[in-house]
C-alpha cells in the first residue's frame, strides 16, 4: 500500500522534497538524543534509498508522514523487521518526527495506523517496538497505543557501544 490516511496526516511515500527536512531532522541533537550520532545530509539520503527499497520488496516499511492541514513533512513511521541482529524477532512499530511536531499526539496517530495496516492488511501475528531505557516520551506513545512492557524483555542494543543508548526496553503488542 502506498499511503495511509489519518485524520490529521498521511503516510505515504518518500519524495525527493522530503530530503532536506529529513537530513534537518537527522542533524538536530535533540531528534537524535535516543538514536545516536548525527547524520551527514549524504547519510540521510542514504537512509531514504534504503528505506524506499526495503518498502519496495517488502510492499511496507518506513512512510514519509505529511500534516494534511499543512502539507508539511513531518517525519516518518511506519513498520521495519527487526534487525537480525536483536535478541528479538518480528516487526516493529516506529516514528520519529521533527520537533515542531512533538508533543500534538501525531506519533500516537501514525503508530496506531501502522498498527491497523500490520494487523489487518498483514496479518500479523504480534509487533513490538523498542527504545533506550531512557526515552520516557517513545515509552509513552507505546503505552497510549497498547503496547505492554515485560521488564524481563529488556535488552543490550548489541549494534551500540557501552552507555546511555546501549540499554533498551521492549514493548509488544497483538491483535
Amino acid at each position: 500500500m502506498s499511503e495511509l490516511r489519518t485524520d490529521r496526516l498521511m503516510l505515504r511515500r518518500w519524495r525527493e522534497s522530503d530530503l532536506e527536512p529529513w537530513a534537518a531532522m537527522n542533524a538536530d541533537p535533540e531528534v537524535r538524543e535516543h538514536l545516536g550520532d548525527l547524520l551527514t545530509p549524504e547519510q540521510s539520503e542514504a537512509s531514504v534509498a534504503l528505506m524506499q527499497s526495503e518498502f519496495d520488496e517488502r510492499g511496507y516499511g518506513w512512510w514519509a508522514v505529511e500534516a494534511l492541514e499543512s502539507g508539511e513533512f513531518i517525519g516518518r513511521a511506519g513498520l521495519d523487521e527487526v534487525d537480525e541482529t536483536m535478541p528479538f524477532t518480528g516487526v516493529d512499530v516506529g516514528w520519529r518526527l521533527t520537533r515542531s511536531a512533538w508533543g500534538h499526539g501525531y506519533a500516537t496517530e501514525a503508530a496506531l495506523a501502522g498498527l491497523a495496516f500490520g494487523f489487518g492488511s498483514l496479518g500479523l501475528p504480534e509487533i513490538v517496538a523498542s527504545t533506550t531505557v531512557n526515552n520516557t516520551r517513545s515509552q509513552a506513545v507505546m503505552r497510549r497505543i497498547g503496547m505492554t512492557r515485560d521488564p524481563a524483555d529488556d535488552f543490550d542494543d548489541p549494534s551500540v557501544p557501552d552507555g546511555p543508548l546501549r540499554r533498551c526496553v521492549l514493548f509488544r503488542i497483538r491483535p
